[in-house]
């Protein structure tokens, strides 16, 4: 930057100096760029699935059981047909009617337009009541 001054005696001084500006601008972008671009802890649940290809899908049994419905909108949760607008109070339905019944079938049934969240939060509170033998519905 170049300016010219007059000073008390009428003759012209120039002075120079640096603009940082551009340079604080693609700083700012770099470092947008490395924390968009960073590697971030992905949360994982492990699922077992059948290991052969030629597996087959079986039928729901007629038996009683237990049925979790995961809806498309809010509240995500039911059960037995019963929704609930609180994971906390779904969770703690779920477990007294597992507490009363615990040799009863655990059933999921996710709606295909349902959001993943809130079938991932069931899926861990099965996992944390070490329910393992849990039936998934699946359209045929």
């Amino acid at each position: 930057m170049i300016s010219a001054n007059q000073g008390g005696d009428g003759s012209a001084q120039a002075s120079i100096g640096i603009d940082l500006t551009p340079l604080i601008d693609i700083i700012f972008i770099v470092l947008v760029f490395l924390l968009l671009t960073a590697n971030t802890q992905l949360l994982t649940l492990p699922v077992d699935v059948p290991k052969e290809a030629d597996s087959e899908l079986t039928g729901l049994s007629q038996e009683q059981h237990l049925s979790i419905t995961i809806l498309t909108e809010a509240p995500h949760w039911a059960l037995n047909g019963q929704p609930f607008e609180e994971f906390d109070q779904f969770e703690a339905a779920f477990i007294q009617a597992y507490t009363d019944s615990p040799a009863i079938n655990v059933v999921v049934a996710a709606d295909k337009n349902a959001p993943v969240q809130p079938l991932m939060t069931v899926l861990a509170l099965l996992q944390l009541q070490q329910i393992t033998n849990t039936q998934i519905l699946m359209e045929p």
